[in-house]
């Protein structure tokens, strides 16, 4: 072989080992928080305070990821899901993301919950780049592509709902006296917008009291007696767990008997509805998205078949009747649907990319007829919720499955 012939073909290998290698490299694009063998997911969860209710979501998240990496993780990457308390407090959940963004140096931060929270890092999130994905939270400014390109909700957004029950009450009780009773913060404020919302001109005649209150104040009883002395024939009950739970035994015990709605996000029966006494929540009408698993009806459905199963084998610690549960089962599992269709390039450009190129998925959860869909101008993955009413010891559903997207 000549020098000329040795020197060609050795030039054509080290192309071959050149282009394989640039291949290689375009298959395999990280982020910090991303290796062959991890993928680093942050947390932040009210563990402790006034909504620690909330705490089972997070707890089942964990389980759930810990039987996905024991069944060979995600395109062979095993999840670390580091999972901090915030307490429900604001300043909390800003040291909890710089610890879990510039310390732990996670990939994403997923599913971080609460209102107030959420919307304390939310610059933070979108300055640093980072994804604040499928937070849990209904606020309707999560939907918001153009201003903050890093942040995605996930559950059907407050507005929307309040919008549902406003047009309930329109058409079914068009002469109601409304009394409201919201938490003072974000989370209260955007429930409150989309009832006047709905209600448009009539919000002002047929709303006749409005209490607001802390999530510091030990109960809210006062701000019941104070409601029904307005004499108002529909309560709006715009509160988290603790105080749900509350009010419904407030309304029992003073013999107020309005229709009372009670907001999606306090719907458990686990964690609000047998508390308060099953006897005390008869009517109460609220919306949902999801299956309920103390409802018969699901017992031979496949998807909650899987759920049961996964309760039973990967957290039987948990409640299965805590809506939490079932929430931080579908969340997940629409987590890892984004993750998988990430393949090789998990860049947090990718997640969110990916995270807004979801086409009709269903965690098989969502109610039948309930789609995830997501764009680059979308960001409200879930927009549809039916209307509930609670018989005897579980919630029944009726009418159709209503749409109702609210933008940022």
């Amino acid at each position: 072989m000549s020098v000329t012939t040795r020197l060609a073909v050795f030039g054509a290998a080290l192309a071959l080992v050149a282009t394989s290698g640039s291949a290689a490299f375009a298959q395999k694009k990280y982020d910090t928080g991303a290796t062959d063998t991890e993928i680093k997911i942050g947390n932040i969860m009210p563990y402790s305070g006034p909504a620690s209710a909330y705490g089972i979501i997070g707890r089942t998240e964990a389980a759930y990821f810990k039987k996905i990496n024991d069944a060979g993780g995600v395109n062979g990457r095993k999840i670390n899901f580091i999972s901090y308390d915030d307490a429900y407090s604001p300043p909390k959940a800003v040291e909890q993301a710089r610890k879990l963004v510039e310390s732990d140096e996670v990939l994403l931060i997923f599913n971080s919950l609460g209102t107030p929270s959420n919307s304390a890092i939310q610059k933070y999130m979108n300055s640093k780049k980072v994804p604040q994905l499928f937070v849990a939270t209904g606020a309707t400014k999560w939907n918001d592509p153009k201003d903050f390109p890093w942040t995605m909700g996930w559950q059907p957004n407050y507005q929307s709902e309040t919008q549902i029950y406003a047009k309930y009450i329109l058409k079914n009780m068009p002469n109601a006296k409304i009394a409201v009773l919201f938490q003072n913060d974000d989370y209260g404020k955007d429930y409150l917008k989309g009832l006047k919302d709905g209600l448009g001109q009539k919000a002002a005649s047929m709303i006749v009291a409005e209490e607001s209150f802390e999530t510091s104040q030990p109960t809210i009883d006062s701000n019941i007696v104070k409601l029904k002395a307005s004499n108002a024939d529909v309560f709006i009950d715009i509160a988290t767990p603790k105080f749900a739970a509350q009010a419904i035994k407030k309304v029992a015990e003073i013999g107020w008997k309005p229709t009372h709605f009670l907001n999606n996000v306090s719907a458990s029966v686990g964690s609000v509805i047998k508390p308060a006494g099953f006897e005390n929540a008869q009517d109460i009408i609220s919306a949902a998205y999801l299956k309920d698993a103390s409802d018969k009806q699901w017992d031979n459905d496949p998807g909650m078949k899987e759920f049961y199963a996964f309760m039973a084998k990967d957290f039987p610690e948990g409640d299965k009747l805590d809506g939490g549960t079932v929430v931080g089962f579908g969340v997940a599992q629409t987590l890892v649907q984004v993750l998988k269709q990430c393949g090789d390039n998990l860049t947090r450009e990718n997640i969110m990319k990916q995270a807004a190129s979801l086409q009709d998925f269903r965690t098989e959860v969502l109610l039948p007829g309930i789609k995830i869909n997501t764009a680059a101008n979308d960001f409200a993955p879930i927009s549809q919720l039916q209307l509930m009413k609670f018989k005897g010891e579980k919630w029944e559903l009726f009418g159709d499955v209503i749409s109702a997207d609210v933008g940022g």
